[in-house]
């Protein structure tokens, strides 16, 4: 008999102020009657870089495999997971025109998040009043303040 996997929803941002800048990612889940948020920062990081770490961290917090519907505003995540990555693992980490692929130790720790877990991926658009992706966004810039100097 197949394992029950728990159902998880999950909602993750990255934030970046300037590009490259001090950034911050956030990642908010619910299970059942349980919520979790994450967040954390870089002190120099990019859009990207915080988008990508944003889904690691959440994917990384579950400590058993779920079932995750997984909510994400950003078509770099979306685009590299699901129609990038083979290519680039099959060419060795290059691009199609075999340049090195950007963030690749990311995207490798990633890869090995994804494979943990049933992941459903659903793209929303960011800061269009999806209550998930408004507080991932809040949390993301909870992520920026915990590393911007204090003055």
């Amino acid at each position: 008999m197949p394992e029950e996997l728990t159902a998880v929803e999950m909602w993750t941002d990255g934030a970046c102020k300037g590009n490259p800048g001090i950034g911050g990612w956030g990642a908010w889940m619910r299970s059942g009657g349980h919520e979790q948020e994450l967040f954390g920062g870089e002190v120099l990081a990019t859009n990207n870089r915080m988008e990508l770490t944003a889904v690691i961290q959440g994917l990384r917090a579950l400590n058993r495999r779920c079932r995750v519907t997984l909510h994400v505003d950003s078509s770099y995540v979306m685009n590299g997971v699901q129609r990038w990555l083979p290519g680039w693992k099959r060419n060795g980490w290059r691009t199609a025109d075999k340049k090195p692929v950007k963030n690749v130790e990311l995207w490798q720790e990633l890869d090995a998040e994804v494979t943990r877990h049933d992941i459903r991926w659903v793209w929303v658009k960011g800061h269009s009043g999806d209550p998930g992706n408004e507080r991932a966004d809040a949390l993301a810039n909870r992520g920026v303040d915990s590393v911007r100097p204090t003055a």
